[in-house]
């Protein structure tokens, strides 16, 4: 579904990534793990087309998305790709329902529609009776669960993750795994999820290891072997 190839990408002069190639298949989940520093935010975030490599491609089926000008790539973005964060980035002033029904308003769907959607969603993930909270009023289980919602709403090819149960304690962890995982299966949802956490990657169908710009070795779960990439790959 997703072709990175031959990914470069700079700030001054520290060369975070380096000639990076991935391929991110339909409805996986992958793992993207290493020590800090590693690249892997980085490619994230370029793989999310939020940032964009110094050179390489991106294809989304077929679509070289480092083509498409501001505009074009804002349109792409908030109909093809969903983004959950650490801190889960919701607006304090809107409802869990508001929230999650923004992007799909951003993208040119009508209120109505957009709400109907968005409590689909929030009810799908266990939130049904929470529609009209305010983020002040959820736990840190259930904000990380509007947030995953707000990124779903708009039924994307991914979702990235970027440390997801980062900020939760051990029940909260293992409730958004259980989560993503049930996503996984039931809608088919592809995620690249950026982690440190071992109980989120144990959910994982690939495992992506990267070390000081590279990738080192992408494991298949369930592979007696795992294929291991040369830096000069």
């Amino acid at each position: 579904m997703i072709q990175l190839s031959h990914i470069n990408k700079s700030f001054g002069e520290l060369h975070v990534l380096k000639d990076v190639s991935l391929t991110i298949p339909d409805g996986k989940i992958i793992s993207i793990v290493g020590a800090s520093g590693a690249g892997k935010t980085t490619l994230l975030q370029i793989a999310g087309t939020l940032d964009a490599p110094d050179t390489g491609s991106i294809l989304y089926d077929g679509v070289d998305v480092t083509s498409l000008n501001d505009k074009r790539l804002s349109e792409f973005r908030n109909k093809n790709i969903g983004f959950v964060f650490q801190f889960h980035q919701l607006l304090p002033e809107f409802t869990a329902l508001e929230n999650v029904a923004i992007p799909a308003m951003i993208g040119g769907t009508g209120r109505s529609v957009a709400n109907k959607r968005a409590e689909e969603m929030l009810a799908l993930l266990g939130l049904g009776e929470r529609l009209k909270h305010k983020p002040g009023q959820l736990s840190g289980g259930e904000k990380q669960r509007v947030a995953i919602a707000r990124a779903l709403v708009n039924d994307p090819k991914v979702v990235f993750a970027d440390e997801p149960t980062g900020s939760l304690d051990s029940a909260n962890r293992n409730e958004i795994r259980t989560l993503i995982s049930g996503l996984r299966e039931s809608l088919g949802q592809t995620f690249v999820i950026v982690t440190h956490d071992a109980s989120v990657s144990e959910i994982s169908d690939i495992l992506v290891t990267m070390a000081d710009g590279k990738i080192t070795e992408i494991t298949e779960i369930g592979d007696s072997q795992p294929e291991t990439r040369p830096e000069t790959e």
